[in-house]
């Protein structure tokens, strides 16, 4: 008897770790979907919960309304609004700050994407050739505007001419292996 109850000892304890790692495993299962349901990312990576965002939005809001000059309130509302998928709030504050900057590429490739979130394809190539004529490194507005052609114009002669020119510009990025990624898939298709 001794030795039976050992076993059943033992088997109790073996079934009850089970349970435990099925029932743990559920729930930490569930923990991990509720916590990225409640996060918003952002451009820089960082996680967001969106309460918080929306009252970085809100003291932003506030502070350009007191100092519509102030080029990086202006710029980091315009993240922030892009960054909460608000596309035409987004394009509303890189405009106020390209009144400040007009030359900053950076707001002109974001307002770029905006306005193709927006489906406005031919502003969107507006800012992005805009922005790589003011400087010709910049190889995001390069890429954004293949993209464009690509993907929503389907333009297949002018995108791969645009990933190409960008590949001769550099090899190494990791722009540079999407562009040669999209450039395998444009030969791909018909």
């Amino acid at each position: 008897m001794n030795k039976e109850t050992t076993i059943v000892g033992v088997a109790a304890l073996i079934i009850g770790f089970l349970i435990g790692i099925m029932v743990g495993g559920k729930f930490m299962a569930g923990s991990k979907a509720s916590t990225s349901q409640a996060t918003v990312q952002q451009g820089s990576g960082a996680m967001v919960n969106p309460g918080q965002a929306s009252a970085r939005i809100a003291e932003l809001e506030q502070l350009v309304a007191k100092d519509p000059k102030n080029l990086q309130a202006w710029i980091t509302l315009g993240n922030d609004y892009f960054d909460s998928n608000q596309a035409q709030k987004a394009v509303q504050a890189y405009n106020k700050a390209l009144e400040l900057d007009p030359k900053n590429v950076n707001v002109l490739t974001d307002q770029g994407v905006m306005f193709r979130a927006l489906g406005f394809y031919d502003r969107a190539l507006n800012n992005f050739e805009k922005a790589n004529k003011l400087d010709p490194k910049h190889l995001q507005s390069l890429f954004n505007t293949g993209i464009v052609y690509a993907v929503d114009l389907k333009q297949t002669a002018k995108a791969k001419a645009t990933f190409e020119a960008l590949l001769q510009k550099d090899q190494t990025s990791d722009l540079a292996r999407q562009a040669r990624e999209m450039l395998q898939q444009l030969s791909t298709t018909k």
